[in-house]
């Protein structure tokens, strides 16, 4: 299965709309705070990844965590939220360029486990090695509980939506 964005197409006004209004539920789900600065804005942003393509799931994943951090008042510095952006773009174009290529259940693992473990490691590590922390383990345990459980409602409840609405809207 080959989604819009994978094909050598150009965007078309159709997806341009489709991205921006995931954009904006991503901006809405970044004011769903649980915890911090950890949100609900990656929920559009897997949602784009399986519906759209890898590189739509990639843009929204990385805007609408600014968003998230920039409503929370970037607590991290400005540094670790771009990286914690790019992080998150890298999550969900892996996520969609997955999909079709193996079950959704396991992408779905993918992306619960890269997001909620891996790019939480990474961030904590920059986070350590800039200063920001003394130490990153402390914080890798304080935040590894809360985001693997945001990561996994945010893309399950992705999947759903992807799941119900897959064959009844058309992208082109």
């Amino acid at each position: 299965m080959d989604t819009y964005l994978n094909t050598r197409k150009r965007f078309n006004t159709k997806t341009l709309v489709y991205l921006s209004l995931l954009i904006a539920l991503s901006f809405v789900g970044a004011q769903i705070k649980v915890f911090g600065s950890i949100a609900l804005d990656a929920l559009p942003a897997f949602f784009a990844a399986l519906f759209l393509g890898p590189v739509a799931g990639a843009i929204v994943g990385a805007i609408g965590h600014l968003l998230t951090a920039m409503t929370s008042g970037f607590q991290f510095t400005v540094l670790i939220h771009i990286l914690i952006a790019l992080c998150m773009a890298g999550v969900c174009w892996v996520v969609g360029f997955l999909n079709g290529k193996i079950n959704l259940v396991l992408n779905c693992l993918v992306g619960i486990l890269l997001n909620g473990v891996v790019a939480t490691y990474i961030s904590v590590i920059a986070m350590q090695y800039i200063g920001i922390i003394p130490s990153a383990n402390i914080m890798f345990m304080t935040l590894i509980v809360p985001l693997s459980l945001t990561s996994t409602f945010n893309v399950v409840v992705a999947a759903v939506i992807y799941k119900v609405v897959k064959n009844k809207v058309k992208l082109y």
